[in-house]
């Protein structure tokens, strides 16, 4: 009778559900300069800016804002530029053909002086359309995005959005699904951005909210941990560091075509 009782009453409270992870002071926002090409996203070097568009790559001095150099691919075979990494001599970049599906992915090399395209490794299907791609100690680090309704495969949505890391010949080692507080922010889209930090933390964007998530590698399991959500400027979409400022990081907003630098507030200790 008294487990009967006990059962009753636990059933009847409200479910607990973990606390959400902090949220910091907001980035504060440095500059805007005007890209027409600012759509997916925004690679950063010493000195210049890219802004990335579906089939096309805009190259900007950093200081001036002139353009100084672009990209126009070929749709058919380029469809969906998603973001892209400056890596060593070369624009390293996540290309996918959505909103077609099957959903299919490849990663796009060009040479960062000329912007000529220089190398494609086709990815295929069966794990989401890649969205971001990065380069750290040795591996390539990649966030497969997937999506509710258009764009999105038949029995999977936002939920099985997924980490993948990757060695030199772009052989799985690792994968990680995302926590559930960052998938409701994402939802009905996905993680369109992604950069890590020099604090070993992972900082990524989801499709259009204006915020920029930290998350950890787990000690166990395979399912990242959320750590801070940071409120920034930028309208989601692929984001990159300025390796010129601290804590510096770059985005853009689609709705005026803009590439946003902000400075990020200093993470808590957790």
């Amino acid at each position: 009778m008294l487990n009967s009782l006990i059962l009753a009453l636990a059933l009847a409270l409200p479910q607990m559900r973990p606390a959400d992870p902090p949220v910091t002071a907001p980035a504060e926002t440095l500059r805007r300069l005007s890209a027409t090409e600012a759509r997916q996203g925004v690679a950063v070097d010493a000195d210049h800016l890219y802004a990335i568009d579906n089939s096309r790559i805009g190259k900007y001095d950093r200081r001036t804002g002139a353009k100084v150099g672009e990209w126009i691919g070929d749709p058919a075979l380029v469809p969906h530029l998603n973001s892209c990494a400056r890596v060593e001599d070369r624009l390293v970049c996540a290309s996918s053909n959505y909103p077609a599906t099957p959903m299919s992915s490849s990663v796009e090399t060009f040479d960062a002086e000329t912007l000529a395209h220089v190398g494609s490794v086709a990815l295929g299907p069966g794990t989401g359309s890649l969205t971001w791609v990065e380069r750290k100690d040795g591996f390539w680090w990649a966030t497969f995005a997937n999506y509710d309704g258009r764009g999105g495969d038949v029995g999977r949505d936002h939920r099985h959005t997924v980490l993948v890391k990757f060695d030199d010949d772009w052989r799985r080692v690792s994968a990680w699904l995302y926590p559930d507080s960052v998938l409701a922010r994402f939802a009905p889209y996905s993680s369109s951005g992604g950069v890590w930090g020099e604090d070993g933390r992972l900082y990524v964007t989801g499709h259009d909210r204006s915020e920029a998530y930290v998350l950890d590698l787990p000690e166990a399991g395979a399912t990242l941990v959320h750590v801070a959500t940071v409120p920034i400027a930028a309208e989601g979409q692929a984001i990159d560091w300025d390796p010129a400022g601290e804590r510096t990081l770059w985005g853009i907003s689609r709705s005026s075509r803009d590439l946003i630098e902000m400075r990020l507030p200093p993470m808590p200790t957790f």
